[in-house]
């Protein structure tokens, strides 16, 4: 299945029942150095719209909403250590956390990147 993306600049790579979760390149630029991340625990339950992780950079903290509803299966421990990562690699190796979908028909609600580019290009 394709990348999907929320409003709020998370994406979503979904293979089966599970779905790797990031912040797109836009969100990490415009973030800055980012130099904390807070993750979720594995076997969290979260919910689509709702905090599921913390960014901070030395800008300012944000949060990282979960995309879809499900249960935290994995998170991305080098983060941890190496914060900058999700500057350098936000949509491959700067994935934040791996969770079971708990309702696959909500990635029907979410962007697609055709939807998302425009998103991008009104926001200047």
């Amino acid at each position: 299945m394709p990348r999907k993306y929320t409003q709020d600049h998370e994406w979503i790579e979904v293979s089966g029942e599970s779905a790797t979760v990031g912040i797109t390149n836009y969100a990490q630029t415009a973030l800055g150095d980012i130099v904390f991340v807070d993750l979720p625990k594995v076997g969290a339950v979260v919910k689509a719209k709702q905090e599921a992780a913390v960014v901070e950079s030395v800008k300012a903290a944000s949060d990282v909403y979960a995309p879809v509803s499900g249960t935290v299966t994995e998170v991305n421990t080098a983060l941890t250590a190496d914060p900058g990562l999700v500057n350098r690699d936000p949509e491959a190796s700067g994935w934040f956390f791996k969770l079971k979908l708990g309702n696959p028909a909500e990635i029907d609600a979410l962007l697609d990147q055709t939807a998302y580019d425009a998103q991008i290009k009104a926001l200047g």
